[in-house]
């Protein structure tokens, strides 16, 4: 599969116990419908050649000799799948037995991987049958091929699909202080299939779920566990064939209990790689004590099955939802009471425009000032009405500054600007760039002013969408003295602008769900003929909702253009046309790069999030880096 992207299934097949003939068949049945599927890599249960609950019939050399023959099978009768094959098995060498895993592709038994800890409490004694695998490091003949590796510290590499890598771990092993997928993720495996028997017991599914996803995130890996199902003896335990595949501490996929179903999912290597990159604290240093095997595996290619959020800064769940707004408003209020306290100033100045950037500054400034016991009415909120303001944003900016109780005043810039005009000798009939940031750099001037004369801080509005864009007046709307928006993003803005609408009373709610379906514009060009908002953002710069897809992939994971647009593509199947995203990911691109230099002075402002472009945080980026290399990649879409 294309852009680092190995889809991989875990499969838990209906087994008998001792049979296995049958269980043969049975996992070689799994093996065939998800190569089908395209899966790359299929992981099966903790020895589900013979069952799990075969107890002293391990010690049966029938049992042992019929499992290796088996093995020998799946090899042959999987030869044709460009797939690896992860399979539970028995393996006897001289006086020990082994609880293995056997990793088969293509007509090759490539390693048996031994479990490393054997549990001996409550209902578990394998240590009756089972040896350990910690410092075994020897080859055997075993299922007709000889010289198979066997241990435990084996990192497995893809000889075609860059940063595709696995290592194994068995049951256990995961729930251990000390896991051997640490030292595996460690070593640069960048997936760790956990082949399980564990049984079911009540709550136990949610621990292990979410050990599995904790595991994942903690490694920075790819987590495919498969826990065995239907067959395995009920003599005293349950098993539900519990299997998830977690990526990163995100679920991509997870069965129901006691369903046989095989899941799927699709991990991102390239993802995982990048983000270990990223990190400097994940330190790659256990590869001289990790053997590597290659294996080949030629995907014939799928469609994304794992669902890609067109929103990815949004959570999906109204709950998930409601408590990162909470959480972002409490950030940024904190932010800014931090800032008040620190300075002991005891006002603030605020733009009032009654758009969703400034009404958003405007919650996070009451948030505060109740935080710390200041007087709402030292919240000076101030309108600036010019060419392009409308009735309607006009309107809203009154009725917050009321419904909130703070200071309110209107201060008409026209005169102003085309004294400004007169001064530079523009003619006002020419509506360009220059009519528009004289605008923007008298609301910012007055604004100064007037913190000088409260004695206060200038608070911005601008967010991070209009950071990343560029969409910003130098030294006007771009500059404040503390910017509490910095890091939300637009489709984030509105989410939170309804969040707030939703809790609270007439009339403020009314007011703030109408600023809510507001159109996005600086207002800067004169209204159309009937009143209303002629210059809209977004038919300028494209959708925030692109845009803000774009952003979050291309500096949170560094991903390319290609890659992006490959997402985008599944993200806004339904929105947008194939030709629409590549424009705007075309235009994002040239912007983002050619407006770093407004990035590079910005005020201080809180981080909310995972994505920032604050010069002192998480994005530090020369002003006149070239883009080239990106946008020929875009070009050629």
């Amino acid at each position: 599969m294309a852009y680092g992207f190995i889809k991989t299934a875990a499969a838990a097949p209906d087994i008998r116990v001792a049979d296995t003939v049958f269980n043969a068949s049975q996992i070689i049945s799994c093996a065939h419908t998800a190569a089908q599927k395209c899966a790359e890599l299929i992981v099966f249960p903790e020895l589900c050649l013979t069952g799990y609950t075969a107890s002293d019939l391990f010690l049966q050399s029938v049992l042992l000799s019929s499992a290796e023959n088996q093995i020998n099978r799946i090899v042959r009768e999987t030869a044709d799948l460009e797939s690896v094959l992860i399979v539970g098995t028995p393996v006897a060498v001289g006086e020990a037995l082994y609880n293995c895993a056997a990793v088969i592709c293509k007509g090759q038994l490539l390693a048996l991987v031994p479990k490393v800890n054997i549990p001996n409490y409550s209902e578990f004694y394998e240590v009756r049958h089972f040896t350990s695998g910690k410092n075994v490091d020897i080859q055997i003949n075993y299922a007709g091929f000889e010289n198979v590796p066997l241990s435990s510290k084996i990192i497995f590499i893809s000889s075609e699909t860059k940063d595709f890598s696995f290592g194994i771990e068995i049951c256990e092993d995961l729930w251990v202080s000390e896991s051997p997928s640490i030292g595996l993720a460690l070593g640069g495996a960048a997936i760790i299939c956990n082949l399980s028997c564990s049984d079911e017991v009540i709550g136990k599914s949610q621990y292990r779920r979410d050990l599995v996803k904790m595991q994942s995130g903690k490694l920075c890996c790819g987590y495919v566990y498969c826990d065995s199902g239907f067959g395995e003896s009920t003599t005293d335990m349950v098993f539900s064939g519990h299997r998830i595949i977690s990526e990163n501490a995100s679920v991509l996929a997870e069965s129901k209990l006691f369903d046989s179903t095989i899941i799927y999912a699709e991990i991102d290597v390239e993802r995982i790689m990048g983000e270990r990159r990223r990190s400097n604290t994940y330190i790659n240093s256990h590869t001289e004590i990790y053997k590597s095997i290659s294996f080949s595996t030629k995907s014939k290619g799928t469609e994304l099955e794992r669902r890609i959020s067109p929103t990815p800064f949004v959570p999906t769940g109204k709950s998930d939802l409601e408590k990162r707004c909470e959480e972002i408003l409490s950030m940024q209020a904190t932010g800014l009471a931090t800032r008040l306290t620190h300075t002991g100033i005891k006002n603030a100045v605020l733009g009032l425009s009654g758009g969703l950037d400034s009404t958003l500054a405007l919650i996070v400034c009451v948030r505060a000032f109740d935080k710390v016991g200041i007087d709402r009415k030292n919240i000076h909120t101030v309108t600036m009405p010019c060419f392009g303001t409308t009735k309607r944003t006009k309107s809203n900016a009154e009725k917050l500054a009321e419904a909130y109780g703070t200071s309110f005043e209107e201060i008409n810039i026209t005169s102003a600007v085309r004294q400004h005009f007169s001064d530079i000798g523009h003619n006002e009939e020419i509506t360009d760039i220059t009519y528009e940031n004289s605008q923007a750099r008298e609301r910012t001037l007055i604004l100064m002013d007037l913190s000088n004369k409260y004695n206060g801080l200038v608070i911005g509005t601008g967010d991070l969408s209009e950071l990343a864009l560029g969409w910003a007046t130098y030294n006007g709307d771009h500059m404040s003295m503390y910017a509490v928006n910095a890091s939300v993003p637009k489709t984030l803005v509105r989410h939170l602008t309804e969040y707030e609408a939703q809790r609270s009373e007439e009339p403020l709610k009314s007011v703030l769900m109408d600023v809510y379906n507001t159109p996005v514009s600086p207002e800067l060009l004169p209204p159309d003929e009937n009143g209303e908002i002629a210059q809209k953002t977004e038919d300028v710069v494209g959708p925030y909702e692109l845009h803000d897809f774009y952003l979050y992939y291309f500096v949170r994971f560094g991903f390319s253009p290609s890659k992006i647009y490959y997402l985008a593509r599944y993200a806004f199947k339904n929105r947008f046309s194939d030709d629409t995203i590549k424009h705007w990911l075309r235009i994002f691109i040239k912007r983002f790069f050619t407006q770093q230099f407004k990035r590079s002075c910005l005020p201080d402002g809180p981080k909310v999030g995972s994505v920032t472009l604050s010069p002192r945080s998480d994005w530090r980026m020369p002003s006149d880096a070239s883009v080239q290399i990106w946008l020929d990649e875009a070009q050629a879409l």
